[in-house]
């Protein structure tokens, strides 16, 4: 007689649960199964490379406490219009001046420059963000005044 054919004693280690069916256990499997690809594709599409890449190229100061900032674009959609946020700051760190540039329609990869004006005395310029939800005054054929 093995150990695992012994009867275990009345009373001392309550009563003997019920095994799983291989139907509940095949259930489990493809219900995590599942959820882990719905994860994997939530994961992909929120984490995955960025359809706007930029990569600041130089910057440089110029009288009136106002730098020049040039940078590089690279699109997934280039055939959509961008537009991308740039900001100076100060040696304290905080941010003196920023800006919106449009990026039109066209190549894939694109160089800008802009001229940013700022509050005080600018010590670095780059670029805080891109996105291809162009506001209307930035998409009109006149651009605004000022």
């Amino acid at each position: 007689m093995t150990v695992a054919d012994r009867a275990l004693p009345e009373g001392r280690y309550g009563k003997p649960r019920a095994r799983r069916s291989r139907r509940t256990t095949a259930v489990l499997v493809a219900a995590g199964l599942a959820a882990g690809g719905a994860v994997a594709y939530l994961a992909y599409t929120n984490l995955g490379t960025a359809p706007i890449e930029t990569e600041r190229t130089a910057f440089g100061n110029l009288p009136g406490n106002r730098m020049q900032l040039t940078f590089d674009v690279t699109r997934t959609t280039p055939e959509r219009p961008a537009v991308c946020i740039v900001r100076v700051r100060g040696i304290d760190g905080q941010e003196g001046g920023r800006k919106e540039v449009y990026i039109p329609p066209g190549a894939p990869s694109v160089r800008m420059s802009t001229v940013i004006s700022s509050a005080s005395e600018p010590v670095t310029a780059d670029v805080f963000g891109c996105s291809y939800q162009v506001p209307a005054y930035l998409s009109t054929v006149q651009p605004p005044t000022g």
